[in-house]
């Protein structure tokens, strides 16, 4: 279907072209034909020279006359009698000047006609060749067959073949190489590509997690898209036309989508994405499976550019109240990172209210003394802590230009390369960069026992044992101050820690500038003990609760700490039923 309108687009517009250059053509020659057999307008025309004036006939000859016609236009005197005045040889001149000429004129007149002749059967062959392209395509599509067997003539017609067939080859190349008809061999169970299912209404996939995001409801937009066309074409296979048999169409059934009871489909991403779909037969147990295939076109060069990051430092802004323990291994990470590394950083610290300040100002002087650091600012605000409010203020501070922000926590750790992914996925007035973290588990757990954990650098291992993408969470992100004014920055009514992020990350998106939303393997969120309230009701309890057992360890590591007394019952009757009985 897709090489079908592709064909049919370029042929149409071949023939519209060939076509609008015959009219043309024929203009043209039509005009020149018709300036040339028209009668000249001078008042004195080419051949007056040859033929004698009124005045001289009457003074020369002696009158004259009956046949011969006198005035201004020499093509007037066709047909008129042999002139008998003033001596034959004036009179055999004239007729054999006007004899050349009428010749010239017929001979002309004769090219002519030829060359419209030639024209109208170019323009004839031209029309049939189109409608029997416009048959072929026609054919092609309610048949289901190759398109690409249709004659051209000409050396256009020839290229357009060409491209088609190799476009066709392309396509068939495609095909044959994705895992569609026969399975391929796989080294593990890591390299098989899994399906996806979908109904109307919902698409179920692995890709978000079994213990989280089993089922994508609502679906997002462009694969409801993709969905929504896959099916239509599905139907319209279905409901078209069959060989007739006995004078009666094959399929009286006329298929809809409630009729469509589930599909599959999957996307190798360098050969194409697979849709099996299944839909209710005509009678009971019976049913129809429409298998289709969206190959992927060739590669296609967008843009080749540099990109220079020097002149591009990072205004690092970073709300703090009292946490003096977490911040001091904040500034141990920045040291190493920022200043030794990077060297284009300046850090914001906005810190709420008075206690602990003393000590947040000694680790920042400190800091600098040791590494030579200047380029830090710290704020204070005596008011109830709230981070939109403290990042808000820390942005609108800067008064050195248009900066890049990155938007902070106490509890981050990020290396040198997430630096430069910041810079490189930001652009002022284009794009913000809203990376996904990667947040860790408890480590008493992981490692078990707090005697047994590793320092913080060699923690930072992603695995799926060792924590998981915070894809729920909006608040590490970089972007362009300007932006960011812009945009109208944060909600700063919202009060403590939470919904100031979304809020920005929503704003965003429905502006004209691109989000780039994407894990970032340089980036990840340490862990911390989360405290539930005995003040919080019930429900926000359990609900505490349950992300408090989330960010504790995987799902598979709770489970060991659940069943942990019968794993244990269980080795102690291993051991006593291999201890070698008593002599």
């Amino acid at each position: 279907m897709l090489e079908a309108e592709m064909l049919r687009r370029g042929l149409l517009a071949w023939v519209s072209r060939v076509g609008g250059l015959l009219v043309l053509l024929c203009c043209s020659l039509s005009l020149l034909y018709v300036m040339t057999c028209s009668p000249p307008h001078s008042d004195d025309p080419p051949m007056s020279h040859a033929l004698p004036r009124a005045g001289q006939n009457h003074a020369n000859m002696g009158g004259t006359r009956p046949g011969i016609r006198t005035g201004t236009g020499g093509a007037g005197l066709v047909g008129a009698e042999p002139l008998q005045s003033g001596g034959p040889a004036g009179g055999l001149s004239y007729q054999a000047l006007l004899t050349e000429r009428e010749e010239q004129h017929r001979l002309h007149i004769s090219s002519l006609k030829k060359q419209i002749a030639q024209l109208k059967e170019a323009l004839q062959e031209r029309s049939q060749q189109l409608k029997g392209v416009q048959e072929s395509l026609k054919k092609g599509l309610t048949e289901g067959q190759d398109s690409g067997t249709m004659s051209r003539g000409g050396a256009e017609g020839q290229g357009a073949k060409s491209q088609q067939t190799d476009i066709q080859e392309f396509l068939k190349s495609q095909l044959s190489k994705a895992e569609v008809s026969s399975g391929n061999r796989f080294p593990s169970e890591y390299a098989v590509v899994p399906f996806e299912s979908f109904t109307l209404q919902r698409v179920y996939q692995l890709e978000m997690g079994l213990t989280r995001h089993p089922e994508e409801k609502p679906v997002r937009r462009d694969k409801r898209d993709d969905l929504v066309e896959v099916l239509e074409l599905a139907l319209q296979s279905l409901n078209a036309p069959s060989a007739q048999q006995d004078g009666k169409t094959q399929n009286s059934k006329v298929y809809t989508p409630s009729d469509f009871m589930e599909g599959i489909t999957r996307t190798e991403k360098d050969k194409g994405t697979l849709y099996e779909l299944t839909f209710r037969g005509e009678v009971t147990h019976e049913f129809r499976r429409l298998v289709l295939f969206r190959p992927f076109g060739p590669l296609m060069k967008v843009k080749n550019e540099r990109v220079d990051t020097a002149n591009a430092p990072i205004n690092i802004i970073v709300p703090l109240s009292r946490r003096t323990d977490k911040f001091k291994q904040f500034m141990h990470n920045f040291r190493e990172v920022c200043v030794r590394q990077d060297g284009r950083v300046h850090l914001t610290v906005v810190y709420f209210g008075n206690d602990q300040i003393n000590e947040v100002r000694s680790i920042l002087e400190n800091t600098s003394r040791e590494v030579n650091f200047k380029n830090y600012t710290l704020l204070q605000l005596n008011e109830e802590f709230s981070r939109g409010r403290g990042l808000d203020f820390g942005a609108r501070a800067w008064k050195g230009g248009n900066v890049l922000l990155f938007f902070c926590d106490v509890d981050i750790y990020f290396t040198a390369d997430f630096l430069n992914t910041c810079r490189l996925n930001t652009q002022p007035g284009k794009k913000v960069f809203y990376p996904v973290l990667f947040s860790q588990y408890n480590p008493a757990l992981i490692y078990g026992s707090g005697e047994h954990v590793p320092p913080v650098e060699q923690q930072l291992v992603i695995k799926k044992d060792t924590g998981f993408w915070r894809d729920f969470g909006f608040g590490m992100t970089c972007q362009y101050r300007s932006d960011f004014i812009n945009i109208g920055g944060f909600d700063i009514d919202i009060k403590g820690w939470g919904g100031e992020d979304v809020h920005l990350y929503r704003k965003y998106l429905h502006s004209n500038l691109l989000v780039v939303r994407a894990p970032s393997r340089g980036l990840f969120h340490l862990w911390h003990e989360k405290h539930c309230a005995d003040e919080l009701p019930p429900d926000q309890y359990r609900m505490c609760m349950q992300s408090k057992a989330m960010n504790e360890a995987s799902h598979g590591q709770l489970g060991m700490l659940f069943f942990r007394h019968e794993i244990e019952a269980h080795l102690r009757k291993q051991n006593q039923q291999q201890r070698p009985p008593k002599s």
